[in-house]
């Protein structure tokens, strides 16, 4: 079982796999968005009905690049059947939302992967470095990305740089690994929905990849606060092998 934020994309980017779509480019954020800076959210995360770990997500600005931190643990007995500890890092330009750097360090069971991802928009192509640390076996992989992109991390909060009206859907390219990957944004619905920080109104999202075997794979959805900030307050998975649902517990500004 995987517990971190990144299954919310993961699972349109193994099922997408491209089959000869063509990938846009991405859109710059809209005129007077913000990215969070200095601050620290915090997720809880369920499996099923069970407490299953906590995701913490943390905002940094430097000059005209943004950084994401984000980290995921496994907790109680869910901890015990199978230990998660995964860190990601995305690098990113906040005012044309393009992703430069995304590196992952997962440990997952007995899994254990290092990863680079660096994008030369310059060269048109991302660089992949990976190196496994329980067999020592390491891959370079040169891809061709079509222009600016985002990544599995911060597609997330891109997306809230962009118009939500309900019943309207638009398209984020994000670039992982091997693969350039169209997904849909639909704005389904608004909807109230409470956390430990209390009642939000939002937007339901639902992604979805146009080569349609997303709902095969199982269904994802984020709800934005609605309003000008779209903060995701509860995002959720629900896969073959159950439900995972993160729901925000903190929001630190520091």
């Amino acid at each position: 079982m995987r517990t971190t934020l990144l299954t919310i994309f993961c699972a349109l980017a193994l099922a997408a796999a491209m089959q000869g779509q063509q990938v846009p480019q991405l859109a710059p954020p809209a005129p007077g968005f913000s990215f969070p800076q200095r601050q620290t959210l915090t997720y809880s995360v369920d499996w099923r009905v069970f407490p299953a770990g906590t995701a913490v997500i943390r905002f940094e600005a430097s000059g005209d690049r943004e950084r994401i931190t984000a980290s995921a643990d496994t907790i109680g007995a869910i901890n015990l059947l199978f230990h998660v500890s995964d860190h990601f890092q995305a690098n990113f330009d906040h005012a044309k939302g393009c992703t430069y750097e995304f590196d992952k360090q997962t440990v997952e069971g007995r899994r254990q992967i290092n990863s680079m991802l660096r994008i030369d928009y310059g060269q048109f192509k991302s660089v992949l470095d990976e190196k496994n640390l329980v067999t020592g076996q390491t891959k370079h992989v040169e891809s061709p990305v079509p222009g600016c992109m985002t990544d599995l991390l911060t597609g997330v909060f891109y997306s809230a740089s962009q118009p939500m009206t309900v019943g309207h859907s638009f398209v984020i390219p994000v670039v992982d690994a091997m693969h350039n990957v169209p997904v849909t944004m639909k704005v389904e619905g608004r909807e109230e929905i409470k956390t430990p920080l209390g009642t939000f109104k939002t937007v339901r999202v639902q992604p979805t990849a146009d080569a349609g075997v997303v709902k095969n794979r199982g269904n994802i959805w984020i709800w934005y606060t609605d309003d000008e900030r779209h903060l995701p307050v509860q995002m959720r998975a629900r896969l073959f092998w159950g439900t995972i649902t993160f729901r925000l517990v903190g929001n630190e500004n520091k």
